[in-house]
């Protein structure tokens, strides 16, 4: 799913505009940036949590040379899903709300039979 996609679904299931729908999404993620940067976690019910981890520099070698090189401290992140999303996740494939159509085999071939 895309950003665009995203849009999209706001316009369609929320009746706004185009431009009102851009701009929510990219507030949402300019936001979302923002405190991440700023170091701070955050948690939406029901989808998971990103979290800040810091990396403390450490000595690294040159696999190909041997040669000593210091590695600087940094932050990484990391995305937990929540129980709810890793839950719809696994579901077996027969509870899927969605058809494979792609595969004749499977669903509706669109030849009436």
């Amino acid at each position: 799913m895309l950003k665009s996609d995203l849009i999209n679904i706001l316009v369609t299931k929320r009746g706004v505009t185009q431009k009102q729908a851009e701009a929510t999404v990219e507030t949402i993620f300019e936001s979302m940036k923002e405190a991440l940067c700023r170091g701070e976690n955050i948690e939406i019910r029901g989808l998971g949590a990103f979290h800040v981890k810091n990396y403390q520099g450490y000595q690294g070698r040159n696999p190909k040379t041997g040669q000593v090189i210091p590695v600087k401290p940094k932050r990484g992140l990391l995305f937990r899903t929540g129980k709810e999303l890793r839950d719809r996740v696994n579901r077996p494939a027969a509870q899927s709300a969605q058809p494979d159509l792609s595969d004749p085999s499977k669903g509706n071939s669109g030849t009436g039979t």
